[in-house]
């Protein structure tokens, strides 16, 4: 199993439209990657480790998939019109990280 993971470092005067990401974007997403993505989760960065701090992140998205193979024959296709979508809710350039999952309850 293996995990993409979508982050969103937080920046000053950064443009993050929860909105369209939640109603829009996750739904294409699901639409687009199919059966290949096997389960997905977003977060909203609330905080960071010291109080009052803010989040590293304002937003985490972590999906599912077998195999990156099964990543990749389901992304690359799909990749013009998901990335093409990221400009309409956010000003910030997403980092993404594959992982092999090692653990997971």
């Amino acid at each position: 199993m293996i995990r993409v993971s979508v982050l969103y470092p937080q920046s000053d005067g950064a443009r993050f439209d929860w909105a369209y990401y939640t109603d829009r974007h996750i739904p294409l997403l699901v639409e687009k990657l199919g059966d290949a993505m096997k389960g997905i989760s977003i977060e909203q960065g609330l905080a960071g480790g010291a109080p009052g701090s803010a989040p590293t992140y304002v937003a985490i998205a972590q999906l599912h998939f077998e195999s990156v193979e099964a990543f990749q024959g389901a992304f690359g296709p799909n990749a013009p019109e998901i990335m093409g979508d990221v400009a309409k809710y956010t000003s910030i350039q997403p980092v993404i990280q594959i992982s092999e999952v090692k653990i997971s309850r």
